[in-house]
């Protein structure tokens, strides 16, 4: 019987030592049920009640109560930097605007690299920089079991 992993231990949450680590791509880090093998070989079975977004340095504990600490892989990303708070937050707006994943800091925002936007962003007096870095997207409002399949019937203000 494979080992089963079904409870995330959020990142900065949980405490002690994990015995192995499993690397992630952001696209295999969404997940509910899956088979999976650890860095070093620990192969276990993902069972989630629901797909879950799993976060660098969250913990997957075994039923054996063993951990293991999820890293995300890092990967080409561009870093936003604003003039002051105010701008940071007028700068993420704009990003929200355009749907896109972000990152969001206290100091910063780190979005995949796309020249395009990364040309809004400084026209609107950003500073940008390439890195290469693990991305954890904030999760969205829709984040956690629901979908984007949501009615839109409630009241634009037509005539009130």
């Amino acid at each position: 019987m494979a080992l089963r992993a079904s409870e995330v231990l959020p990142a900065k949450h949980w405490s002690g030592n994990a015995v192995d680590e499993i690397t992630l791509e952001k696209d295999r880090r969404h997940r509910r049920r899956v088979l999976l093998k650890s860095d070093g070989g620990i192969e276990f079975l993902l069972d989630l009640a629901e797909a879950t977004l799993l976060r660098h340095g969250d913990g997957l504990k075994l039923d054996d109560g063993r951990i293991i600490a999820v890293r995300a892989v890092p990967e080409p990303l561009l870093e936003v930097r604003a003039s002051s708070p105010l701008h940071l937050l007028q700068l993420a707006w704009h990003l929200g605007n355009r749907h896109l994943e972000a990152q969001i800091e206290e100091s910063r925002i780190l979005i995949r690299r796309d020249h395009v936007i990364a040309n809004m962003l400084e026209k609107l007096g950003a500073t940008t920089a390439e890195v290469i870095e693990p991305f954890d997207p904030e999760g969205g409002a829709y984040a956690g079991g629901h979908n984007h399949d949501h009615s839109h019937h409630h009241g634009h203000g037509h005539g009130h």
